[in-house]
């Protein structure tokens, strides 16, 4: 454990004694490393953690596992990857499950979290685990139906691990409550308030009851964040692995200095490696070109950023994760928090800014103590400015000019020539059955009128209850009379006839409208050149008699 290196990025709000593992629980040879059960954890999730095969904490559940079992406000920072969500999810679930099953409406905990993929990761992560001590999660997130939120909350759900902006949307439709809220987690506290979600969060915890317990885990604990913990948190324990550029130690990282007209050249041979990697652009413009011309040379390739709806962020992440695709794109908002194992290379594609979008985005590999590289690409007029953000982020990169083709950019990042065969980057979106998402609807999927629609259904196929466009209509067998004695070019639609279909009758360029056809006679004998119109004659005026 280390304490703040630096004073001034350690608020007053932080300036509280550090506890150390050892303080709680100490083994027989005298060392911190213990197991699950010593840090005090019902022996169900003992259990259901071994089954994952996970048996030894790490530094950071070690050191807070015990304070929050304690009821304790806890704040925690430790570097991404180190293993803050079951930190915070094991003392929640032990601490859930001991309370009895929650009232509809009325969840008992809650997690908030900034982006829709930590929310699904935090659930996934902690569903299996609570199953084991009969605790319910539900997620809350934007871009997907709240039917199935809605309903999870009448059913009554423990746990709700939600984005600041839907909790909000639910709560305002009265669909949740947040009074018998026991515990409240903020996860990746920094990010919510980097992406301006403080107000929304405040007003949340508001809404909770004063003596309710809070854990705030964080990789950086700055003064943003020090307003929330004034505020809300009461004599908070502080914990804190190494800090937020420690994990740069376990990284080698790169500045690689290219010309301006190389930069694609460059990005497509590192992204057709072998290996899983993950590219950063800074705008959505920036992901959606950079997937479609890897596509063109034939690399694999999937984009991830807010614009894409949440079944497309989900299958493109799926498709990263199970080995589909081995390189994944995305802006910074859109992959914080995101955890994919064996990320071995993280690649600037545009430099960051900020020393913290840095330190975030580097953090996608060498997780957990794994080792990783980063490779920043840099056009000349970005050099100066550059080195001058990675000195704030704690970074000494190498420098090095490579053109395409040289062989030391093929000994650090691996990169290799593309095989130019064009193949499709777009996941497809996955057919809708049941709750629609907010992503734009085309004409296959909708659902049939009058119930729900079983397999796919084309243009011109026949629809159960209505006719198809060449059908013939019962009332009219006859494709050249109506019954009526009138001549018609084409099928009749409902009496009206026409070369088109009958729209709420009003047909086609030569439709009868309500019984007046023919393109020259009007058939009450007033003659016109066209189509009478209510007895009104078509591009001649009709005769007045």
């Amino acid at each position: 454990m280390t304490t703040f290196a630096d004073l001034s990025t350690s608020p007053s709000a932080f300036d509280t004694p550090l506890v150390t593992p050892g303080d709680h629980a100490a083994t027989t040879d005298g060392t911190d490393h213990v197991d699950f059960a010593a840090l005090g954890l019902p022996q169900p999730l003992v259990r259901a953690l071994a089954r994952q095969g996970i048996n030894a904490p790490f530094e950071i559940q070690r050191a807070t596992v015990p304070d929050a079992l304690a009821g304790r406000d806890v704040l925690g920072r430790g570097q991404t990857g180190s293993g803050k969500t079951l930190a915070f999810g094991l003392p929640l679930l032990a601490r859930v499950a001991d309370g009895g099953r929650a009232r509809p409406l009325y969840p008992r905990a809650l997690i908030l979290v900034p982006t829709r993929e930590l929310a699904m990761q935090v659930n996934d992560a902690l569903v299996p685990l609570g199953k084991a001590v009969g605790v319910f999660l539900k997620t809350a997130v934007g871009g997907v139906p709240y039917d199935r939120q809605i309903d999870a909350l009448r059913r009554g759900v423990e746990i709700i691990v939600a984005t600041p902006g839907r909790l909000g949307d639910l709560i305002s439709r009265q669909v949740c409550r947040l009074d018998d809220v026991e515990i409240t987690v903020l996860d990746e506290a920094d990010q919510m308030a980097d992406m301006g979600f403080l107000p929304e969060v405040t007003e949340l915890l508001a809404k909770t009851p004063a003596n309710a317990q809070r854990l705030l885990f964080s990789a950086t604990l700055d003064n943003d964040v020090d307003s929330l913990v004034k505020r809300f948190m009461t004599d908070p324990v502080t914990h804190s692995t190494a800090p937020a550029t420690a994990a740069v130690s376990t990284m080698d990282h790169h500045l690689l200095l290219i010309p301006p007209h190389d930069k694609f050249a460059v990005a497509a041979s590192i992204a057709a490696r072998p290996g899983r990697t993950m590219m950063f652009a800074r705008t959505q413009l920036g992901v959606d070109r950079l997937v479609e011309q890897l596509g063109a040379v034939g690399v694999r390739a999937g984009g991830l950023h807010g614009g894409k709806t949440q079944r497309m962020r989900t299958r493109t992440l799926a498709e990263f994760r199970e080995g589909r695709m081995n390189v994944l794109v995305a802006t910074d908002v859109a992959a914080r928090g995101i955890h994919v194992d064996g990320v071995s290379l993280v690649v600037h594609i545009d430099p960051p800014k900020d020393p913290k979008d840095y330190l975030h985005r580097a953090g996608r590999t060498a997780r957990a103590g794994e080792s990783g590289a980063v490779a920043t690409l840099v056009l000349p007029k970005q050099r100066r400015t550059t080195l001058a953000m990675m000195e704030k982020a704690g970074v000494e990169p190498g420098q090095l000019r490579v053109r395409l083709g040289d062989p030391e950019l093929t000994e650090l990042t691996g990169a290799r020539q593309p095989s130019g065969v064009p193949v499709s980057n777009e996941p497809q979106e996955p057919r809708r059955s049941g709750d629609r998402s907010s992503g734009p609807r085309r004409f296959d999927d909708r659902d049939g009128r009058g119930g729900q629609r079983f397999g796919e259904r084309r243009f011109g196929d026949d629809r159960s209850g209505h006719r198809s466009r060449t059908d013939e209509r019962p009332a009219y067998r006859s494709r050249t009379e109506d019954p009526r004695g009138y001549p018609v070019r084409t099928d009749d639609r409902g009496a009206y006839a026409g070369r088109s279909d009958d729209r709420r009758g009003f047909a086609g360029r030569t439709d009868d409208r309500r019984g007046y056809a023919g393109r020259s006679d009007d058939r009450r004998g007033l003659p016109g050149r066209t189509d009478d119109r209510r007895g009104f004659g078509g591009r001649a005026p009709a005769r007045s008699y």
